[in-house]
């Protein structure tokens, strides 16, 4: 558990003007995370898009990531959905060489019970042959895991920890004050990760990482080594920044900065729509 701890990124899925995924950049994009220093790596969560990758395409992202990492980071896959015999069938179908932990985000659009979304994960953590980190994101699955359910869920054997992206302090407080002390509290929420780690903490799993790998690392490592006025000179300069990232859907804004940075392209896939011209121009004018 030891090695969920810092910073770790939640890759980007980036594409090819013509919808196809963009290897070459993922190669890229992974290499820019690993030498600016981040901790360890997410792929195929839901800012990996995910939902829009068939299962082929979902088994060559791991494997030219697996690839490109070559054991030198720890490696976390997404794996979460809202049908739960259907996410534990899959478990079947993965090739788990390399991975180290399952990421799984809430069940979404169901909207389950606080009991529902509890008896969805101990099955979940039940089946896997890995250990499982909770993802909460309300924004995105319409519900919220409550921290009495959260502590619940942090009795079990094989779950580990919770990517907590509700953006309620509070909340997270309750989660820190009553989880058994291995459990890991990680960040969701770029912005609040100084925050977070004040209340117990131990990282995040950042947007923000894919473009600022170095900074992002170096504010986390400043806010566990309590030296909060170091990680404010950096959090500081991404006020602006951080809420462009998500004005028109994650990750819509984080591929216009890498865009900018010249790491990826900025195509995303339907539903959602590439960045506005709009907005790329207000990236480009705090980022150029």
């Amino acid at each position: 558990m030891a090695n969920f701890r810092g910073t770790g990124v939640a890759l980007v899925t980036p594409f090819l003007a013509d919808g196809r995924v963009d290897f070459e950049s993922l190669e890229k994009l992974t290499e820019h995370c690993i030498s600016g220093g981040v901790d360890y790596l997410v792929v195929l969560g839901t800012t990996g898009e995910s939902a829009t990758l068939s299962a082929s395409e979902k088994a060559e992202v791991l494997s030219v990531v697996r690839a490109q990492n070559n054991g030198r980071k720890r490696l976390v896959l997404g794996h979460g959905g809202n049908n739960t015999s259907r996410l534990i069938d899959d478990l079947k179908l993965i090739d788990w060489q390399g991975v180290d932990a399952i990421l799984s985000v809430s069940p979404y659009y169901n909207k389950p019970s606080q009991a529902g979304i509890q008896a969805h994960y101990e099955a979940l953590a039940s089946a896997a042959s890995l250990p499982v980190i909770l993802y909460n994101v309300p924004g995105r699955t319409g519900s919220n895991m409550s921290a009495a359910t959260t502590l619940k869920l942090a009795t079990h054997s094989n779950i580990i920890g919770i990517k907590e992206a509700s953006g309620n302090v509070e909340q997270c407080m309750a989660i820190s004050a009553g989880k058994p002390d291995d459990f890991l509290l990680i960040s969701g929420d770029d912005l609040l990760t100084s925050a977070l780690i004040s209340i117990g903490a131990v990282g995040a799993i950042s947007v923000l990482a894919n473009s600022h790998p170095k900074e992002f690392s170096t504010m986390v490592r400043h806010s566990v080594n309590l030296e909060f006025e170091a990680a404010r000179q950096i959090w500081k300069n991404w006020i602006e920044l951080n809420p462009l990232l998500y004005e028109e859907g994650n990750p819509v804004g984080i591929k216009a900065v890498l865009s900018e940075l010249g790491i990826c392209g900025p195509a995303v896939r339907l539903p959602v729509l590439e960045a506005s011209q709009g907005l790329k121009e207000r990236i480009r004018q705090i980022v150029g």
